[in-house]
């Protein structure tokens, strides 16, 4: 069974999904200057500890809730 999470959605190039298939935990990001990006993960923590490396709070200094929003989301998968 696989389950399908949107973190995010500012439009159809830059968003970013999780899917939880079985053990493995696969995210996309797609964004309008990399295009797709995909990245296997084996466990929640591992998963965790690269999203506070690709979003880190100083530079969301601006936009906290933006920020808590997104960790939020992640935390849920």
């Amino acid at each position: 069974m696989i389950k399908k999470h949107e973190i995010y959605k500012t439009d159809k190039w830059n968003m970013m999904t999780v899917e939880v298939q079985g053990r493995y935990i696969i995210l996309r990001e797609i964004s309008d200057q990399w295009g797709e990006e995909t990245h296997t993960f084996l466990s929640r923590p591992a998963m965790m500890q690269w999203v506070h490396n690709r979003f880190n709070k100083e530079s969301y200094k601006d936009n906290e809730e933006e920020y808590n929003n997104i960790i939020a989301a992640f935390k849920q998968v």
